[in-house]
């Protein structure tokens, strides 16, 4: 009889201890699927405001999803990447950036897609009594300083110069041009009344009351403005980086963008 109870006590006792071992999977098992995963995103900085509120709708809709943004000019993000900087996402303000981290293997080839356009416009302080109508009207003589981005790793300062060159307007005008390290730079110069005029994307003149726009630049002055985006191929969290890249193709990031002034691709 002793016999019996004591076998009974150590099947009993198998049973809570297998018990408790599939309670512990489950429990490791929900809190990996809670675990939070980072997304980090290296992005034009003209798409600040836009992607912020994307941000918001993401997160609230994954709260295991965080998204680390770095903003800056496309060429200074593309060196980053080059030098190993942790990024799963990439998205350029011109097909320039990404073409040369294409050929170098470092995007994956297969998740890029261009995301939205934008246009070129010449902005200036909003109580400024400057008559400036096109690009040509720049050359008067009270148009002293003329910000413009970095050529060399600004996309947004890449395109004013093809206009600028297009128009005839770059060997008279560039002993006035004020480089700035970022579009969003330029558009603080000219809020500030530091240049008489700047050329900025037309989203970012829109996300400031310190400026009017002027001129936009003629079509055909310029190579088109086009955001590529693609997940890097040393992406830590691919699959969360695509699905991400996914929601901003959907109609609720489309409304988001077209508020902020972008015309969605096609």
């Amino acid at each position: 009889m002793q016999k019996i109870t004591l076998r009974a006590s150590v099947i009993l006792s198998l049973i809570v201890a297998v018990i408790f071992s599939l309670a512990g999977c489950g429990a490791e098992k929900s809190a990996q699927q809670t675990q939070m995963v980072e997304i980090n995103i290296s992005a034009a900085v003209s798409l600040k405001d836009a992607l912020a509120e994307i941000q918001q709708n993401y997160q609230t809709k994954n709260p295991n999803i965080k998204l680390i943004y770095n903003l800056g000019a496309s060429g200074s993000l593309q060196k980053q990447i080059e030098q190993g900087a942790p990024t799963d996402i990439f998205i350029s303000a011109a097909p320039k950036q990404m073409d040369e981290l294409e050929a170098k293997d470092l995007i994956n080839k297969a998740t890029r897609k261009n995301l939205v356009e934008n246009k070129l416009v010449v902005v200036v302080p909003k109580e400024s009594k400057l008559i400036i109508t096109k690009y040509e009207d720049l050359t008067q003589d009270a148009v002293q300083k003329i910000a413009l981005g970095e050529t060399a790793t600004v996309p947004a300062g890449q395109y004013a110069q093809q206009v600028l060159q297009k128009l005839g307007l770059w060997d008279k005008l560039k002993d006035r041009v004020v480089f700035a390290k970022d579009v969003r730079t330029v558009l603080t110069y000219t809020e500030t009344g530091n240049v008489e005029a700047g050329i900025v994307y037309k989203t970012d003149a829109a996300s400031s009351d310190k400026v009017k726009i002027v001129a936009t630049a003629p079509e055909g002055s310029h190579q088109p403005i086009v955001y590529p985006i693609a997940v890097t191929s040393g992406s830590k969290q691919a699959k969360a980086a695509e699905a991400f890249v996914e929601y901003l193709f959907s109609a609720e990031s489309r409304a988001v963008f077209e508020k902020y002034g972008f015309v969605m691709n096609k």
